[in-house]
């Protein structure tokens, strides 16, 4: 049977939004509520004909209302199929049958992220709410469940046509209802790790909320959809707020999302323009149309259709130099009203506003799929180590050599490996991204800046791990480069330190190394 009347409804939310009309919905239909405590209450507040569960089970509320519903006179309304043999045992035992359940549990999440002691979160731990959606979920043959007031008008109007639920709307329900209750527990057990202070429990529910489906993956004939972390507050691009352009597409998420991390590394105004997830050109500057215009300098062909981040607000003078060049995304913490009236003009742009986007939370994972599993690590959310970074040659850097080569290695930590990375008065000059060869990326990197018209003649350049050899810092030397910063690390590190020395250079030692595949 595709419908089965709904008599009876048991009604118990935390989130109360749409409540009132839906249940005003319900009873002119002449169908019986049943309900608890708040829930309970508003619906009596609105003059509405309402049931107490504990009139029901002929039990009341106990243990300060932990337990409430967990009870055979419920679940046993609940779980009965309409066959002769389970109605006849709930006759026997003077049970009812509950056709509709509409369960949201209590704010585990939102109780968490607000700060509260770990005993108050614990409170807000649903049992039977998860219970009821689990019970009507597996009896979707014959009970509608609603865990999301969203769903609240479909789901009346089907009563109101047709005086049930049909059965596509049923198992669709009872897919939501354990998708949320799987979300919900994989919410609990990341909180009860964090709170042992175990960064990789045994297992892993990765509880994630859908953000937006896309149009597709990163190609036409993949599928995609952008997921956010639902154990965190919303930070980085789950928190983005799109003020403009069209629907972003899984590469603009994954290129916006380098961006963002790289620029936000930076104190001072900085920009960084990103294409396939590397940067090909980054700076920072006393202002953002300083840092733009240097930052542009270092590859303005690949600068076409990339992505652009700001770590300030954008202003009109800045939009109107970004707007020169074609961009698929640009974010920044904000735009004025002019900047907003200047990419106006450019209606495909995408515009993010990143003002609420947070900072990556302590402990947060990055997550990789293969073939058969996950690959999961915490961020790497540092750029030195806990040493302090140590000159091994002759030459000690200049102030603002050392300056430079910090700017650098940052750079390098958000550069796809063997990375190199040359940096002059805060400013990429060349970058040489994802080689097999480390010479090899400081080959491509000098031919790039030659490419762009940049002389290397006095920069500094950035390795993300050691040189095995010497020849690729030869290539940087040659190049123009006097001073580098590198992990150090390698059993020739000494072959390598005598070939700076013999240069003139100076290097860095910092013992931290940032491959990023």
């Amino acid at each position: 049977m595709d419908f089965y009347p709904v008599r009876r409804a048991l009604l118990s939310v935390s989130d109360k939004t749409g409540l009132l009309p839906f249940a005003v919905g319900l009873a002119e239909r002449g169908i019986e509520l049943l309900s608890t405590g708040g829930t309970a209450a508003a619906l009596r507040e609105a003059g509405l004909p309402v049931r107490d569960v504990s009139e029901a089970t002929n039990f009341p509320e106990i243990l300060g209302g932990r337990v409430k519903t967990l009870h055979p006179h419920i679940h046993g309304g609940i779980l009965a199929k309409r066959t002769p043999q389970h109605l006849g045992a709930l006759a026997v035992h003077h049970i009812g049958t509950i056709d509709l359940v509409v369960v949201n549990l209590y704010p585990f999440a939102k109780t968490r992220h607000s700060g509260a002691g770990w005993d108050e979160c614990v409170e807000e731990i649903d049992i039977g709410g998860v219970a009821l959606l689990r019970a009507a979920a597996k009896n979707h043959s014959y009970v509608t469940v609603v865990s999301d007031p969203a769903d609240y008008s479909e789901v009346l109007a089907a009563v109101q046509v047709h005086g049930g639920v049909p059965s596509g709307l049923r198992l669709a329900g009872a897919a939501k209802a354990f998708a949320h209750t799987a979300q919900y527990d994989a919410v609990i057990a990341a909180a009860f790790s964090q709170q042992q202070g175990v960064a990789f429990p045994e297992a892993v529910s990765l509880p994630l909320q859908r953000v937006q489906p896309l149009r597709y993956g990163e190609n036409p004939h993949q599928r995609g959809a952008f997921y956010a972390d639902a154990s965190l507050p919303p930070y980085g691009l789950a928190a983005a707020r799109q003020v403009q352009g069209k629907e972003l597409s899984y590469n603009n998420i994954n290129d916006a999302d380098a961006a963002w991390q790289l620029v936000n590394e930076f104190t001072h105004p900085a920009v960084a323009i990103i294409k396939h997830a590397n940067p090909c050109g980054a700076a920072v500057g006393e202002d953002v149309v300083a840092a733009y215009q240097a930052a542009l300098r270092c590859d303005p062909v690949s600068a076409f259709g990339g992505i652009v981040a700001v770590n300030r607000l954008v202003d009109e003078a800045a939009a109107r130099l970004i707007a020169d060049v074609f961009s698929e995304v640009v974010l920044a913490p904000g735009f004025t009203e002019d900047a907003l009236a200047v990419f106006a003009a450019k209606k495909n742009l995408r515009l993010l506003d990143m003002s609420g986007a947070g900072v990556v939370p302590v402990g947060a994972w990055t997550v990789r799929g293969i073939s058969g599993g996950f690959l999961l690590q915490t961020a790497d959310q540092q750029v030195l180590g806990e040493a302090a970074p140590r000159c091994v040659t002759q030459r000690a850097p200049s102030p603002s050599e050392e300056a430079d080569l910090l700017f650098a290695f940052t750079v390098a930590k958000h550069v796809k490996s063997n990375a190199i990375i040359y940096v002059k008065d805060g400013a990429t000059l060349a970058i040489g991204a994802g080689q097999m060869s480390r010479v090899d990326a400081a080959r491509i990197a000098a031919r790039k800046a030659e490419d762009a018209g940049l002389s290397l003649e006095g920069s500094v350049v950035a390795s993300d791990a050691f040189f095995p050899f010497a020849d690729g810092l030869l290539v940087a030397m040659e190049a123009g480069a006097r001073a580098v910063i590198q992990p150090g690390g390698s059993i020739r590190d000494n072959e390598v330190i005598a070939a700076a020395d013999d240069a003139g250079a100076a290097m860095i030692f910092t013992g931290i190394r940032h491959f990023r595949h």
